[in-house]
């Protein structure tokens, strides 16, 4: 009796995640403008109907795809040490953001995204609010702890943390490198860090 009460929300898990690889999958190949809810349907194997049923449009059911991996990749560590766990999640965001299936697939979801004002918004929202929110929560325990100066707003501090590494990815040809990461760590640290007496 408990095994048939667990197997079906089991199965729908796992389609869930069939159905968000196979989406990535397809928007790695073909990229975001041929990617449509049929093409999905057709490489996992479903009817279209069971896409709808989960997501209500191929934009949603791309970023939840992402967020599978952006969630699992991209979350900050708590070391104890605010630059080296700033500096573990960007080179890590760097080298997803470098390589398939975030990296191409991004691209492509913020080059359409300047055209269509609703994807541009659900982008900002689903991602780029999320990235500079886990950041601000990071620094902010650091300011809690001593390590940063108390009396600073890091609000934009951590906007430019994460702007910068996105500028510099997406509309530079310069690399995001161990030496930006820490140029970069450097001018944070000098501005808000604690330093130590003597």
């Amino acid at each position: 009796m408990s095994g048939s009460s667990t197997a079906p929300r089991r199965r729908g898990v796992e389609r869930t995640r069939e159905l968000l690889a196979a989406t990535l999958d397809l928007a790695t190949e073909v990229g975001y403008r041929r990617l449509s809810v049929e093409a999905v349907a057709a490489r996992a194997g479903v009817g279209k109907h069971t896409i709808y049923r989960r997501w209500p449009s191929i934009a949603e059911l791309l970023l939840d795809a992402l967020s599978v991996v952006w969630i699992s990749d991209l979350d900050y560590r708590t070391s104890g040490d605010v630059r080296a766990d700033l500096r573990e999640q960007f080179v890590r965001s760097s080298q997803a953001l470098s390589t398939p299936p975030i990296g191409p697939v991004y691209r492509a979801v913020i080059a359409e995204a300047q055209a269509d004002p609703e994807l541009r918004a659900r982008l900002h929202e689903r991602f780029l609010a999320t990235v500079e929110q886990r950041t601000l929560d990071r620094i902010v325990r650091a300011q809690e702890t001593g390590e940063l100066v108390a009396d600073a707003s890091l609000e934009y501090a951590a906007e430019v943390l994460c702007g910068t590494l996105y500028y510099r990815w997406l509309l530079s040809s310069r690399q995001v490198d161990d030496d930006a990461i820490d140029g970069l760590l450097d001018m944070f640290m000098a501005a808000y860090g604690v330093r130590a007496a003597g």
